[in-house]
């Protein structure tokens, strides 16, 4: 028999709980679980005045900060939305059905006042890590570090050359950071090599097409991963240049070793952290295993013999070429006082004009040259132990787990939409890389902790 229309009669009383309306697998129901926020007032009340008004909870706001990051919620109005209809999220966040949902500008406010001033950012990042050691997802011994570009929120149509810009009268706070940045050794400071092209949104933000495709205005986010589980470590937003990412590798390790004590014994990563400068610092001065590759330009495009044909005997410091013959740094004697190494990290070694005159073997070791030369760096030593590394099973084991990094990469873009960035300036990258890292974290937690029977 087919029933009548049911039209919708307004109870008198109703008996309804958030509770028993979200699933015990949902995964703010499962993150949800190692979420402790307890001690965030005490960290944020010397941020706040004795008098006026009560303030937004700022607990309400971190959770709120946590359901967008999670859900992939991207603009904060929206996310003032969702909360206010979805009742999953409002159970996250505390909230009853009559409570009401602040308004998006508050998170503004708070974000670019109290929360940026005590880091608060960080220091969640660093409470969801440190419950993700106490778990036991965190090895300690096998680490991976590398970088991915995340366009900023500034347009490609709207730069200007470097040379033609100049401060405006009304400083806008992404710019004030850019000059407060300029001698950062993870911004400005990074290379002596200035941009060309700025942007007058987001001059921090560098302009680069180091992804193939049609050049745009980016940062860096910098992961460093434990590979056992793919925890995220450590997280710095740099410049989108090859010294600053290696840097801020250098940085994260000596935070994490300082804060939680991991000290790790292999570092894998690709060859954007292969330079001399960094291998040495792994080896000579942490005494890391470089599960890299060696970052090196000696390979000849004539078809010449490469350096690494040419045997070095370290007592006598010199070179023996394939021909038999040696090369020295000098080949008359030199007062002391000249430097060892040039500015840049290397000595040479020369072959004598006689015996390459006379080799058989001189087009295909110096064929436009009169004399062979090779360069070799104070960090060889360093160099050579990664080249010994590459050859072993440890290292192929290494780069298959190196590309964990990666897929979290991947999981951040496309997952959690964080391609392109909300927030401008430095201190917005570092914002909104610290709590998707904090979320990836949480998200790990979720999936590897079982939840209590």
């Amino acid at each position: 028999m087919m029933g009548p229309r049911q039209v919708a009669q307004g109870a008198l009383f109703y008996e309804f709980s958030i509770e028993d309306h979200v699933p015990g697998d949902h995964l703010l129901r499962r993150i949800d679980r190692f979420v402790d926020l307890s001690g965030i007032r005490s960290l944020l009340a010397p941020f706040y005045s004795a008098t006026g008004r009560p303030s937004i909870d700022p607990e309400l706001m971190i959770r709120m900060l946590i359901v967008g990051y999670s859900c992939g919620i991207r603009s904060e109005r929206q996310l003032c939305e969702e909360v206010h209809l979805n009742l999953a999220y409002r159970w996250f966040c505390r909230l009853d059905l009559a409570d009401a949902v602040p308004d998006h500008s508050t998170f503004s406010k708070n974000r670019h006042g109290r929360f940026r001033d005590s880091d608060l950012f960080r220091r969640l990042f660093e409470d969801v890590l440190a419950r993700c050691i106490v778990e036991g997802l965190v090895g300690g011994d096998h680490f991976g570090v590398d970088a991915s570009l995340i366009k900023a929120d500034a347009s490609r149509y709207t730069k200007v050359e470097a040379a033609e810009w100049s401060v405006p009268d009304k400083v806008t706070r992404a710019t004030q950071e850019y000059l407060q940045t300029l001698d950062d050794a993870a911004f400005g400071g990074a290379t002596p090599v200035q941009p060309k092209t700025l942007s007058p949104s987001d001059p921090a933000a560098r302009f680069t097409g180091a992804n193939g495709d049609r050049a745009f205005f980016a940062y860096s986010t910098n992961y460093l991963v434990d590979l056992k589980n793919a925890v995220i470590v450590d997280v710095e937003a740099t410049a989108p240049i090859r010294q600053a990412e290696a840097g801020a590798a250098k940085v994260m390790i000596r935070r994490t070793r300082d804060r939680f004590d991991l000290y790790p014994e292999l570092l894998a990563a690709d060859t954007a952290y292969g330079s001399a400068d960094m291998l040495g610092w792994l080896v000579e001065d942490e005494g890391i295993e470089p599960h890299i590759p060696v970052f090196d330009k000696s390979e000849r495009k004539d078809g010449a013999f490469p350096a690494t044909d040419f045997a070095y005997d370290h007592s006598a410091d010199q070179y023996t070429c394939p021909g038999g013959k040696p090369l020295k740094p000098y080949w008359r004697d030199i007062s002391t006082g000249r430097p060892e190494y040039g500015k840049d990290g290397f000595k040479r070694y020369y072959a004598r004009k006689q015996d390459c005159a006379a080799c058989p073997l001189k087009p295909r070791c110096a064929p436009n040259q009169p004399t062979r030369k090779i360069a070799r760096s104070k960090h060889e030593g360093a160099r050579q132990m990664a080249r010994d590394i590459a050859q072993t099973d440890a290292y192929v084991a290494s780069s298959y787990a190196r590309k964990k990094v990666e897929m979290l990469f991947a999981h951040l873009k496309r997952i959690l939409r964080l391609d392109r960035l909300r927030l401008r300036g430095p201190n917005g990258a570092k914002d909104e890389f610290h709590l998707a890292a904090m979320v990836q974290n949480l998200r790990k937690l979720a999936k590897l902790v079982p939840a209590p029977a």
